[in-house]
């Protein structure tokens, strides 16, 4: 496969990523579908950092569409310069991979920081609205006793579990992809420069 052919395999991957990183964002701001928890303010504030719409999402998306923009399949053709064009585009392609990386970090830091810390909900024991699993450093995961605690939003725990750990292992394959283009990007880029001056000396 070409330099050129993987980064658009990348790119097409990176892009149904984006989409389902975004979805599952969306998802949080409802839980169970309803939208009250969220005109009142009473959602996770890790879940209105938008990491999975701006991090996982839309940061993500401009390197998926600069990979899946790159044409030339041979180290030849630009501006009438052998192998300059592809060097140039795969180089480039590594800068957009460093805004992925940026992106998909930021959605994994987030998702990571909003599993460890729990959900924000009514508790049957305070009767307010409380973060009851804070002091646990994400012990509660494996603490199913415990999830009843939270009585608002019903089934919160689960909900912010499941969307997180989704964000957290789509962001972390962004970031795998991402930085494998950097690497693709460098050795595509450096292959087009040395294909040009071979044939710079053909001449």
């Amino acid at each position: 496969m070409s330099f050129g052919k993987c980064a658009r395999c990348v790119g097409y991957k990176l892009l149904i990523l984006a989409l389902l990183c975004i979805v599952a964002n969306i998802l949080l701001y409802f839980p169970n579908g309803e939208t009250r928890f969220a005109s009142e303010h009473h959602l996770s504030k890790y879940v209105e950092c938008l990491h999975g719409i701006l991090g996982g999402g839309f940061l993500v998306l401009i390197p998926a569409a600069v990979f899946i923009g790159l044409h030339n399949e041979d180290c030849c053709g630009c501006f009438g310069h052998e192998g300059c064009g592809k060097s140039c585009a795969m180089l480039s392609s590594v800068l957009a991979a460093f805004v992925g990386i940026l992106g998909s970090g930021y959605c994994i830091i987030i998702s990571a920081l909003g599993l460890s810390q729990g959900p924000y909900c009514l508790t049957h024991l305070e009767r307010n609205w409380i973060y009851p699993f804070t002091d646990s450093s994400g012990g509660y995961l494996f603490e199913y006793n415990k999830w009843s605690e939270c009585q608002e939003p019903q089934n919160i725990v689960q909900w912010n579990i499941t969307l997180l750990s989704i964000l957290l292992v789509l962001g972390g394959i962004e970031f795998i992809l991402c930085f494998i283009q950097i690497i693709n990007g460098i050795l595509g880029g450096l292959y087009g420069l040395c294909c040009s001056h071979e044939e710079t000396y053909v001449c």
